[in-house]
């Protein structure tokens, strides 16, 4: 057996096929595979670092060509990594040929797909097993076919490329020259069935954690590795158990650099040199019980920081870590007091609240919240704390006008995620109104003022237009509140909803005495109500303020621009902007658009006779098109962050 670390592009140069064996199954990655490899690639792009990236290992055995032909490798393990390499560059060749970059095309497919002078089978560098094999050569020969796993990983990242304009020179660059993998080569006598068994053995594998530990141990003396482990690698191991790599990776973090979750081991070991293996273990076990309290903040012992420290692990800010880390040390050191540090735990609630609000992606807050603590010194201003706030500023926080806008149209309920914060966001503004015997929070549930489930009475209540008000307003603020009478509440009549409320505790619950009727004019109402509250409890981190929210009202408003994904298109009427971004998301995210066509079934249907006033997409759809401009505008909003994307990539400019 011989292993060696090499780059992708060694592997799959020069006149070679692999063969996947038929004891191997067939091609199975899928979207979350897909999704961390984009990641990774993407990542790497952005980064200019001569640095490789491991991605896992490639075992392969020789084998003899019969007759004589191209040298033969088994796939023994591997092919699901390896597969979908080809497939990327399979796409790569195929748009860079689109964009006329013919020799990059060509150079693609006869150095990295195919062997150019073979015929026949030995033409393909690949032979999946049989179930795959047809699918596979049609796209390698610019050819996809059908809906197999294969043809869906090809169109996933075609539509990563289009939606992010990542360069097809960068990532193919990336694949080739940066992505590392261990290469194993078995001698032709290894039984390939018994390796690949003993390396898909349903045994736990080793953490990065592990390796670590294996590390630091074998650089400490012998006589002196029982009386450490156990002072120092036991009780972090026991505390944090399976959160011990991530805690070590958050660890690393705390300089400002951005470290992968595969890389912890590999920064792990050019930080440390032999002689200070001790000394960094210590260290690590000093922010281990730092850690500790961050994912149990019961250990903490002072009030304050407690309370701040569960609020944040119900937000589930687990990218704060790095720049916590580094301010509980401070506080631990006693060179930040505990008002400040109470105040920093507010201020990352605050920032965090206010893009879940604004469904601003999480996937920036592991680049945003690292190099904060040098950034927060660097503003030289007379308190830590302002200083963090200042650099926060300008890491896409939500001004006033998006704050509330996004507050009183976005569906605050749906996941269960959004589900929890929600139940925070709503038990805050309760305990802002400073009861002073405030209710228990822990048996209180959310409560849809409109039920999730609508009796005759309450289509007849809501009038002609009820599917539409019930698909907009179901799940946003206005029409929430909580309650420890959510089984008996049910779908009951709101004057039977009503005689209950009012009997509450809770002061959010007082604001329903005086209504007689539930429709969307009344969630407005109590929307705006709640809004100028969290206003209050989230306050704008600094003086700099957003114009005032009326002028974000689209109605009576002209669009002229509409701008998806930085793509710019000149529209006319509301109409356009909706037809248009449902074209788009049609196009870019056509899997998820189904489920959006599921979930507002008033906006969307395959139908063309279910709507008054329809218009038909590229994809076959029709779309209602009967609609004011707010319910135009609130509903493109909810469809954008449905498909993932964000008010960021999705906004219309008015006249």
């Amino acid at each position: 057996m011989k292993a060696s670390e090499t780059k992708f592009q060694p592997i799959i140069e020069g006149t070679k096929q692999y063969v996947v064996p038929l004891f191997q199954r067939a091609y199975s990655w899928d979207k979350k595979e897909w999704e961390m490899l984009w990641e990774d690639l993407v990542y790497l792009c952005e980064n200019n670092e001569p640095k490789s990236h491991f991605i896992g290992s490639i075992v392969t055995m020789p084998t003899t060509s019969v007759p004589e032909g191209v040298t033969k490798f088994l796939l023994i393990d591997g092919q699901q990594r390896l597969t979908t390499v080809f497939i990327l560059l399979a796409l790569l060749r195929d748009i860079a040929k689109k964009n006329g970059e013919g020799e990059l095309s060509d150079e693609i497919n006869q150095t990295m797909l195919v062997n150019p002078f073979k015929k026949g089978s030995e033409y393909f560098k690949l032979l999946p097993t049989q179930v795959d094999r047809t699918s596979f050569q049609n796209l390698i020969q610019s050819e996809p076919d059908g809906s197999t796993q294969l043809t869906r990983c090809y169109q996933f990242f075609e539509r990563k490329l289009k939606q992010e304009g990542v360069e097809v020179q960068a990532v193919n660059s990336v694949i080739t020259n940066r992505l590392s993998v261990v290469s194993i080569v078995l001698d032709v006598d290894d039984n390939p069935h018994l390796v690949f068994e003993s390396l898909n053995a349903k045994g736990r594998p080793l953490t990065q954690a592990d390796l670590i530990r294996n590390y630091f141990f074998m650089r400490i003396h012998v006589d002196e590795q029982e009386n450490i482990h156990a002072k120092y690698w036991e009780p972090m191991q026991t505390a944090l158990g399976d959160n011990l790599t991530e805690c070590i990776r958050h660890y690393l973090m705390r300089n400002g650099s951005f470290v992968k979750q595969s890389d912890v081991y590999f920064i792990l070991k050019d930080r440390v040199g032999q002689s200070d293996a001790l000394t960094a273990l210590k260290d690590i076990a000093v922010f281990a019980g730092y850690y500790q309290k961050f994912l149990a903040p019961e250990n903490e012992p002072n009030i304050e920081i407690r309370a701040a420290l569960l609020r944040l692990n119900r937000l589930e800010v687990t990218t704060a870590y790095p720049f916590l880390l580094n301010c509980y040390h401070d506080y631990a050191q006693g060179r930040l007091v505990i008002d400040d540090f109470v105040k920093i735990l507010q201020v990352i609630e605050n920032f965090v609240v206010r893009r879940f609000v604004c469904n601003i992606p999480t996937n920036q807050l592991n680049k945003i919240f690292p190099p904060l603590y040098e950034q927060a010194h660097l503003k030289s201003l007379p308190n830590f704390v302002d200083g963090v706030c200042s650099a926060l500023q300008t890491r896409g926080y939500p001004k006033d006008v998006e704050f509330r806008t996004r507050l009183i149209d976005s569906k605050l309920y749906g996941t269960r995620e959004k589900a929890v914060k929600t139940k925070l966001v709503l038990e805050t503004l309760e305990s802002s109104y400073l009861h002073k015997e405030q209710v228990p929070f822990d048996d209180l549930s959310i409560e849809h003022i409109m039920p999730q489930k609508l009796t005759d009475w309450w289509e007849q209540h809501l009038g002609k237009e009820w599917q539409v008000e019930y698909e907009l307003y179901l799940h946003t603020l206005g029409n929430l509140t909580l309650t420890a009478y959510n089984t008996e509440l049910s779908n009951d009549t709101f004057s039977e909803k009503r005689k209950r409320l009012i009997k509450s505790h809770l002061e959010l619950n007082r604001y329903f005495e005086s209504m007689s009727k539930w429709d969307k004019t009344e969630i407005e109402k109590r929307s705006n109500v709640l809004v100028d509250l969290a206003l209050t409890v989230w306050p704008y981190l600094g003086d700099e303020q957003a114009e005032s929210a009326s002028e974000d009202n689209v109605t009576g408003k002209k669009p002229k621009i509409l701008t998806i994904l930085g793509q710019q298109m000149i529209v006319q009427s509301w109409r356009d902007v909706l037809i248009k971004t449902m074209s788009t998301i049609a196009d870019l995210e056509p899997d998820l658009f189904d489920a959006l066509a599921k979930q507002y079934p008033s906006f969307i249907s395959s139908d063309g006779g279910r709507f008054r006033r329809s218009s038909q997409l590229p994809n076959g759809f029709y779309v209602y098109v009967n609609l004011s401009a707010k319910s135009i505008y609130q509903f493109c909003t909810q469809a954008i962050e449905f498909v993932g994307l964000s008010v960021e990539d999705w906004h219309v400019e008015t006249e």
